[in-house]
């Protein structure tokens, strides 16, 4: 069977969003498109630019196009807890991930689906999400990237062990402004019954996120917001979200920032945007520099994160600089602290080439300075600093000053809040 399987067609129009600030999509499955806002009015916003709403043709125009046809969406399926087989139906935490199809669980949410986008399936994988490597995230992304030229969304399900990790990873490398979803599930998808035949286990919560996330995807709403994640009818910017509970539903949360949006059955809210939808109209802006279709995944640097904690030892530090690490990154105390030992054995690495980012293991807040080979990761969680500190170094192997520029302003990156050169759209006035 071709792995890129057609599941579904139907022709009733996609829940739709419109605006990024207080911006509410209501009742779009059976809706007029007269009943569907094309537009947040300026006087209903209230963020950091003015006005607060994407004031993009781009934005506008794909919106428009998915009010008034049957968007494509393609899934691509990596494994994790929402294709997984419990024990039995009462089983929440004992499974086996990997057991069941991406295209056999779009199947189980039919035909309510086809009633949102025709949808298309890719088994990528199917294991647990730690399982993956660097050089499969390569290649995750051009699958991705080749998805989007005949899709209107991707929604990409992985285990939510490093979900964020895939999220900021695709969040940095797919250059296509379409949506890229990432969802999954914090109990496993089903069971087998005596017969073996499968049945879900109690409270699911597989079959809902996976239908909000092709919703999500096919409704537009977050065209040119870069990668998002959609887990628990809440959606999140991949940069600021993190997973903070083993177990709970509720697991990931974005820290201070706050979700992107929510899923309320047909209604989508979107109520912040990430700072990128500025240059929405300017594609070459808007893309990161990070192609990886012009880089091997052999030529991907080997980059590593240390923690700090109480009389840390340097020697992870020094074995890590000797076994040819490019970059590593600190998980200090508080605003970045390090050991004394952790300093030496980081001086000793810079002073061999070694490039390193200082980021806090608190969770949130900002770590500043910086110095000689050493880049402040301002409030970047460190499993993300590591990835975007692994692209900077592949894609600028011999200059440190590019290295520092990105991690710096891709790594934290904010609204313009200087008005734009007259005749300009917001987001285009910068050099």
């Amino acid at each position: 069977m071709d792995r890129r399987t057609t599941v579904l067609t139907r022709a009733l129009a996609p829940v739709l969003a419109a605006g990024v600030t207080a911006a509410v999509v209501a009742g779009a499955i059976g809706a007029s498109p007269a009943a569907v806002p094309a537009a947040v009015p300026a006087t209903a916003a209230s963020g950091v630019v003015e006005p607060a709403s994407v004031q993009s043709a781009a934005y506008t125009t794909a919106v428009s196009a998915a009010r008034s046809t049957t968007p494509t969406v393609t899934v691509i399926g990596t494994g994790g807890t929402i294709s997984a087989i419990a024990d039995s139906r009462s089983s929440f935490t004992s499974y086996r991930s990997g057991r069941i199809a991406i295209e056999d669980l779009v199947a189980q949410i039919s035909p309510e689906i086809g009633e949102v986008a025709d949808v298309e399936t890719i088994q990528f994988g199917n294991s647990g999400s730690s399982g993956y490597t660097i050089a499969q995230f390569h290649e995750l992304t051009a699958v991705v990237e080749e998805a989007l030229e005949t899709s209107d969304g991707v929604v990409v399900t992985s285990g939510t062990d490093t979900m964020e990790e895939f999220a900021y990873w695709l969040d940095l490398t797919v250059q296509s402004r379409k949506p890229v979803v990432t969802t999954g599930a914090m109990r496993p998808w089903g069971a087998l019954d005596e017969n073996g035949e499968q049945v879900q286990v109690f409270g699911t919560d597989g079959p809902a996120n996976l239908y909000n996330a092709i919703t999500l995807a096919a409704s537009q709403a977050t065209y040119c917001y870069g990668t998002v994640l959609m887990l628990n009818e809440e959606f999140h910017a991949a940069r600021d979200v993190t997973k903070t509970s083993s177990y709970r539903a509720d697991t990931f949360q974005s820290r201070e920032f706050g979700v992107l949006g929510w899923i309320d059955g047909d209604n989508i809210k979107v109520g912040r945007a990430p700072a990128r939808v500025e240059t929405c109209d300017n594609p070459e802006r808007w893309a990161t520099p990070f192609d990886l279709s012009t880089v091997e995944a052999s030529d991907l640097p080997r980059t590593e994160v240390v923690w700090g904690y109480q009389e840390a030892g340097g020697e992870a530090i020094t074995a890590f600089a000797e076994a040819g690490v490019e970059g590593i990154v600190t998980a200090g105390t508080g605003a970045g602290g390090i050991s004394s030992a952790q300093r030496a054995a980081r001086a000793a690495a810079v002073a061999d080439g070694v490039t390193f980012v200082s980021t806090t293991r608190t969770g949130s807040g900002s770590v500043y300075g910086g110095g000689e080979g050493v880049i402040a990761g301002d409030d970047l969680i460190p499993q993300k600093a590591r990835l975007l500190l692994l692209l900077s170094l592949a894609f600028a192997p011999e200059d440190p000053a590019q290295v520092l520029e990105w991690v710096t302003s891709l790594g934290n990156p904010e609204f313009e809040t200087t008005a734009p050169v007259a005749g300009t759209a917001p987001g285009q006035g910068k050099a």
